[in-house]
């Protein structure tokens, strides 16, 4: 891989990087579409990182599919396929970690202690073996895609993180690898998240800015689903991912929910329409 990425940066090629722990959906597709349109040679990985589990969470049970995985990113067009082994990203003696401060703290942070450490420290790894131009990350991640943003910043990392829109199903559900762990009852009930952000945005296109009272929108919108069992659902500010007490400046009303077993994230992007407006856009 690192020969490969000599050789296109000697050929002043524009290399982009898609990071994926595999199990591929229209999501992950959609991330390299977009870096086909930027770049050539588009890299995809296939890692499933261990440093970002807990020690009750699902690694073992993570979905695996790697010979679909390859057929589809084949398929897609990528030019290569980095899928290392775990030895060879942290050998015996592996003892460097990167950590964001304050922003890995909060939100999924708290939910899940080491996780950010886990994803910043194994993206580094990814950006460094590759040395992209770009790279590609999903909105859904969107605490996770902050921190890599401000990672590559504060490390003065050359690649650029271009943060893409989250892809969802018909009705509403974000796409995740994790959507495979619900059965029939549970993928209906997982809709909930969606109708509970789209409850916040009616509230908030009526003219709402208390976040306090957003806040109560989601949990009875989310609370009157039987599986449903509330992490955190948060008004945040975009940058900080600090709580906000009105809805004035870019925000993010977050969501974490276990539906029965499995834990759902989701997000609803919100912004002034311009400086001081109070018109909002939206981005779900």
């Amino acid at each position: 891989m690192k020969e490969q990425a000599r050789q296109a940066r000697a050929e002043n090629r524009v290399a982009g990087l898609v990071t994926t722990m595999g199990a591929l959906h229209r999501g992950h597709l959609a991330l390299i579409d977009r870096a086909k349109q930027d770049c050539s040679p588009v890299i995809a990985s296939i890692f499933v990182n261990p440093k970002q589990f807990g020690p009750n969470e699902d690694f073992s049970k993570y979905p695996r599919a790697f010979d679909s995985d390859r057929e589809k990113l084949e398929q897609a067009g990528v030019d290569s396929l980095f899928a290392p082994e775990e030895p060879e990203m942290y050998p015996l003696s592996f003892s460097t970690y990167v950590n964001v401060e304050g922003l890995s703290d909060r939100l999924e942070g708290r939910s899940r202690p080491g996780h950010f450490r886990g994803v910043a420290t194994v993206v580094m790894k990814l950006l460094q073996i590759v040395q992209p131009s770009f790279a590609y990350f999903g909105r859904k991640d969107a605490q996770q895609s902050r921190i890599i943003t401000q990672m590559a910043r504060d490390l003065d990392v050359h690649t650029e993180i271009v943060v893409c829109p989250i892809e969802r199903e018909p009705d509403g559900l974000a796409l995740s690898s994790r959507n495979a762990y619900l059965n029939t009852e549970e993928r209906k009930a997982a809709t909930v998240l969606h109708r509970a952000l789209e409850a916040a945005r009616s509230e908030l296109a009526a003219g709402v800015r208390d976040a306090l009272q957003l806040q109560a929108v989601l949990h009875g919108t989310l609370g009157a689903e039987r599986l449903a069992r509330v992490d955190y659902a948060e008004i945040v500010d975009a940058e900080s991912f600090e709580p906000v007490v009105r809805v004035n400046k870019p925000c993010y009303v977050l969501l974490a929910v276990f539906i029965g077993k499995t834990r759902l994230i989701d997000n609803l992007q919100v912004a002034p329409r311009e400086p001081g407006s109070d018109e909002l856009l939206f981005h779900f």
